[in-house]
């Protein structure tokens, strides 16, 4: 059973005074199986927003459906299969990590030991145990998205959907989010996230859909998107001059050029710090 069913779903917003409107979505269908990594990329202002708004209850499409795990979106049920991370998350900056946590595991309905023991459980998941007492107002930005992936999944939600939430996060916290993520996805629970940033989604993806002015113009696997039929690449390690030379030959015509294999300046960044710090 897919975990997630979009179908055909349309949405627009009236302008100010009754005059110029906004058609956010247009007819865009998609499904997620379940403990997969789904992807959707696109610019700012192509409805990727309202999308998870609508998967998670928080607005109604004009036309078609929303259903996850079979159940409509906006189905009470729902509350407790969904963890919700927004773009832009408010938090009490008065309250510490931990109270934090607790207080949306109350929300949830979780009481007593099992919320102290699920609380600790989150904060440990995300790497802030040892900040659980310091107040949210001493966080760093990657650390307050961490404290929501925390309050997101303290019910134990059988969906995560994450709007941008990498956004405005250093390398380091990037990168400790995306294994988050990934560790998330070995547990059997299916993320949706929306991101600007593609090669984080490439990375962690299995299927990606690709919107732009509030239609999906492609998806699929990151493998299908992103494989260029028109050429292959050959990876050589430590090839000498000579062999290149005599591929160089073989190929003919078809030989476009040969250069060093390059490493993300973020692979570069973070084995910088990771060098550093073991000195």
């Amino acid at each position: 059973m897919n975990a997630v069913e979009i179908a055909d779903i349309h949405k627009s917003f009236p302008g100010h005074w009754g005059r110029g409107g906004v058609y956010a979505v247009k007819g865009v269908s998609l499904s997620i199986p379940e403990g997969a990594v789904y992807g959707l990329i696109g610019p700012n202002g192509s409805g990727k927003s309202t999308i998870m708004k609508a998967l998670v209850g928080l607005l109604s499409p004009d036309a078609g459906t929303c259903r996850v795990f079979g159940q409509a979106a906006t189905a009470s049920a729902n509350r407790r299969e969904i963890g919700f991370l927004p773009e832009n998350p408010y938090f009490y900056k008065f309250l510490t990590g931990e109270e934090t946590v607790r207080f949306y595991g109350r929300l949830c309905g979780l009481h007593g030991a099992k919320l102290k023991e699920r609380t600790a459980e989150m904060l440990e998941l995300v790497g802030l145990q040892d900040a659980a007492h310091r107040r949210l107002g001493g966080y760093s930005k990657g650390m307050l998205q961490r404290v929501g992936l925390a309050q997101a999944l303290v019910q134990k939600p059988r969906l995560l959907v994450l709007d941008e939430p990498t956004a405005g996060v250093d390398p380091i916290g990037s990168r400790a989010i995306r294994d988050i993520i990934l560790d998330l996805k070995r547990q059997g629970i299916t993320v949706f996230l929306c991101s600007h940033l593609l090669e984080q989604v490439q990375e962690i993806c299995d299927r990606v859909g690709i919107l732009y002015q509030g239609c999906l113009i492609a998806e699929g696997s990151v493998d299908d998107l992103t494989r260029d039929r028109r050429r292959t690449e050959i990876l050589l390690s430590n090839p000498t001059p000579e062999l290149l030379e005599q591929i160089r030959t073989v190929a003919g015509e078809a030989w476009l050029s040969a250069a060093p294999a390059r490493n993300s300046l973020e692979s570069v960044f973070l084995q910088g710090i990771r060098a550093r710090i073991e000195k």
